[in-house]
């Protein structure tokens, strides 16, 4: 049975993405107490104060899916040193309108990966900065970049290292006890 549903948001649009790849692999070996669903972003609109008085369908569908989730895994590519500008307008439609932060304390972990040597590592830690902002409970440690990952990371998920797989094990470990922590904590507040 599973205890608690993570939502993923892949920060990447593209067909052959590495980043949705890698939220695949988290979903393939995710511990049996998770239960990890990736939300598509593609439709939200960008991000516009005007269509807040009659939201979109697509930021409600967003809206619905962060109220019935327990916690939050983002997955980015990088950029320019910084993450993905989709992951960032999904962000700020959780954050809105004002006054309603859907993301108030919901226990988060970011992940990255890139066909390069540094594996995400800017993009994780200028999402970081983000994710404090509004409020999301971050979890620290372990981090997670995936360098070389076009050699990793398979079509629905596999990943064909050892070292990866272990990787992802101790992170799911780790967040397993972040989100239990963090979401009763926040609900005794």
């Amino acid at each position: 049975m599973k205890l608690f549903n993570v939502i993923a948001f892949s920060g990447s649009l593209r067909k052959e993405s590495y980043t949705t790849k890698l939220v695949k692999a988290f979903q393939k070996y995710a511990p049996a107490s998770i239960a990890l669903n990736m939300i598509d972003i593609s439709d939200l609109p960008f991000i516009n104060q005007d269509l807040e008085a009659d939201l979109p369908q697509s930021v409600k569908d967003l809206h619905e899916a962060i109220r019935k989730a327990d916690a939050v895994l983002f997955a980015t590519p990088e950029y320019n040193r910084s993450y993905s500008p989709v992951v960032k307008n999904a962000i700020d439609w959780g954050s809105r309108p004002q006054g309603n932060n859907l993301w108030d304390g919901k226990p988060a972990a970011v992940i990255g990966c890139s066909p390069y040597s540094l594996g995400g590592f800017g993009a994780v830690n200028h999402l970081r900065q983000v994710m404090m902002y509004v409020n999301l409970a971050p979890m620290q440690q372990p981090e997670f970049y995936l360098s070389g990952a076009a050699e990793v990371l398979g079509e629905g998920g596999e990943v064909s290292d050892e070292e990866t797989k272990k990787h992802i094990a101790e992170f799911w470990k780790a967040f397993d006890i972040w989100i239990k922590k963090n979401k009763y904590a926040h609900a005794e507040s």
